[in-house]
């Protein structure tokens, strides 16, 4: 049986390949998208990808994926600093979290520095640009195979 796993995406990640390209480089979400579904397939995982602007819509993925889903990568965007429910709704699963950050968050502005989600997360990939979302896949199939 195939492991699952689930991708959430968090605000203005749709608006990747347009906005700030310095910071978060030329790769479109769908790109990395079919990046991640073309590892997927390698690896034999299925993977759901999700990306939304919204706090609750993002709550209730996170809390769907309790009984669904072997394991979870989530890149919550400006919500990593600030959303107390994310947080409450990751804390919940007793699946294996990656927290993923296509920036350094450590090297930006101080308010990005902090991140409230962290504590529910396995791990933490940050800075590799959109690689870091095959790292996550990367990470999570090993730990969701021991």
């Amino acid at each position: 049986m195939k492991k699952k796993i689930i991708i959430i995406n968090g605000p203005n990640l749709n608006l990747l390949g347009e906005r700030e390209k310095s910071q978060y480089g030329r790769e479109t979400l769908s790109l990395v998208k079919k990046k991640c579904l073309d590892l997927g397939k390698k690896l034999k995982l299925q993977i759901k990808f999700v990306q939304s602007n919204i706090e609750g819509e993002l709550v209730t993925q996170i809390q769907k994926s309790r009984k669904k889903y072997d394991g979870l990568i989530i890149n919550a965007g400006g919500y990593t600093h600030t959303s107390v429910s994310i947080l409450d709704a990751l804390l919940t699963l007793k699946i294996p979290i990656i927290e993923l950050h296509i920036s350094n968050i450590y090297s930006r502005e101080a308010f990005r520095q902090k991140s409230l989600i962290s504590r529910a997360a396995s791990g933490i990939i940050c800075g590799f640009g959109t690689k870091g979302y095959i790292m996550s896949i990367n990470a999570l199939n090993k730990l969701i195979k021991k």
